[in-house]
Formats: C-alpha cells, structure tokens, sequence
C-alpha cells in the first residue's frame, strides 16, 4: 500500500545503509569467548551515560573514548547483571558468566569501524533509484562520529579506523540531501530531540517521513513521533527495502539493465 502523504526517507547508516557495526562485536566476542551479545547488552543497558553513546554525541574525544570503552565493557560486575536480566527477558538460558574481562577498547572499535565501510548493496541501489525519482527528499540520520576532526587524530590512526576520508566519508554524505550526524548535533537516537531537528531542518512533519533503521528502540522513538518506520534485520536489508518500495510506490529493488545506473561510491 502506498504512502502518497510522504516527503521524505530517512535512512540510518550503521545497519542499513552500511554494513553493521553488530557484526564486529559478534566476532570480537566469538574470539574472546564471551557470551553472543554480552557486549551489546552491556553498551545498551548503560543508557546515556556511557562512553559510547558519549562519544556519538560528539563529548569524548577518540583516545579518551578508546579507555572508557574498554573500562565499560570490562566491567562485570554490572554487565553481568544486565546480561542475566537481558537472558530472562528473552527466555534464554544464561550461560557462564566471566568473572573478569579486558576488553580493548580501541581494538574492538577499529574492528567495527574497518568492517563497517562496506555497502549494503540493496539499500544503495533503492538510493540511487528514489534519487532519480525526484520525489522525496534523502535524508541521513546517524549516531556517528564526524565531529572528530582528521587534523586531530595521528594519519597512523586515520588509517586503522578506515577514516583516511574522515569518519564519514564525503561519497557516504554525497547520496543524502541532508546528513544529521548525532556528534554534531550534540544528541542522539533516540532522544526524541534528534528526529525533530532532522524534520525541522528540512522543513517536513514527522508524519511525512519513514524512518529506516536497524535498531528497536530508535524505531519506536520515530514511530512514537509520528513517523512511519521500517525495520532492517541483519541480513534483511531487501525485505526491508521491499517493504520500502511497496510505500513509495515505485521500483527501487530490480536489477534489470534498463533500469537507472547505480553509482556505487569508492570509500
């Protein structure tokens, strides 16, 4: 069923648009032998006062952040408390719990960041082609890191993260009309202040938007807010942009050579 009211799409990046960050922190704790999503659990259940969310909203610099990222998730005395509550809310057996840990920082937030430059392809073709419609506006809406200038992080680091082009690359901002960065804006999904910002700035209602994410709880944000959502699984990005297609009305998930070209940016 369409959506003739819509004006705009807003796309989170991390997740949809490239690949997800999760993905690193699965391996990372396959590798160290931590429970599957302890980490996760342990970055959510911190709420605003982590050093994660910290760092999207633009407050820590990266060195100071790589130490109290790794300080939080070290600590298990709390994360496995949220881990045990986290297991029976999901009906799941808790396995063994560690009795210490020592994680790194600046080793896991490289993994995700190296790992995270890569396209998910169905979402950048159904860009390209809604693009090319010429009938919404494209929007970016990121927890992310752009505040934090190249000129003053080592070229050694630069080149571990990836960011040899900055946290967000300029072909990465290239396919948006806007781009709301949470570390610029001083706020973060989702905090209800962040959506309205992105709706102000381009002069649209909250019920004028989708709203495309991978996460529950910044889908619920935008969805209390008024606008439509739509939500990508791992690994679901073109059911999700199906269902996308299916509220713009037009065809943005086909291959076939006859349709728009896609221009894959080089990051």
């Amino acid at each position: 069923m369409t959506s003739p009211h819509l004006k705009a799409v807003i796309f989170d990046i991390g997740g949809v648009v490239l690949r997800s960050p999760f993905i690193a922190i699965a391996e990372y704790e396959r590798e160290k032998g931590i429970p599957k999503d302890y980490l996760n659990v342990s970055i959510t259940a911190r709420g605003s006062h982590g050093a994660w969310q910290r760092f999207e909203r633009g407050e820590l610099a990266l060195f100071p952040f790589y130490d109290a990222f790794g300080r939080d998730l070290s600590d298990t005395d709390n994360g496995n408390v949220w881990y045990a509550e986290y297991c029976q809310r999901k009906g799941i057996v808790c396995p063994d719990l560690p009795g210490a840990l020592e994680v790194d920082g600046r080793e896991l937030f490289g993994n995700m960041m190296q790992q995270g430059m890569i396209y998910n392809d169905n979402v950048l073709l159904a860009i390209n082609k809604i693009r090319a419609a010429r009938k919404w506006l494209i929007i970016a809406l990121t927890n992310n890191f752009a505040k934090h200038s190249q000129s003053e992080i080592p070229e050694s680091e630069l080149r571990f993260l990836g960011w040899q082009d900055g946290p967000t690359p300029p072909h990465l901002r290239a396919l948006f009309d806007d781009f709301c960065d949470s570390s610029q804006l001083g706020m973060r999904k989702p905090e209800p202040e962040i959506y309205l910002l992105a709706c102000e700035r381009n002069n649209i209602r909250p019920t004028e938007a989708i709203f495309v994410d991978d996460i529950g709880l910044n889908l619920k944000a935008a969805k209390k807010l008024g606008m439509d959502t739509i939500h990508v699984p791992l690994g679901g990005d073109l059911d999700a942009m199906i269902q996308l297609e299916k509220k713009l009305g037009i065809d943005i998930t086909s291959r076939r050579h006859s349709e728009v070209t896609v221009s894959v940016p080089k990051l």
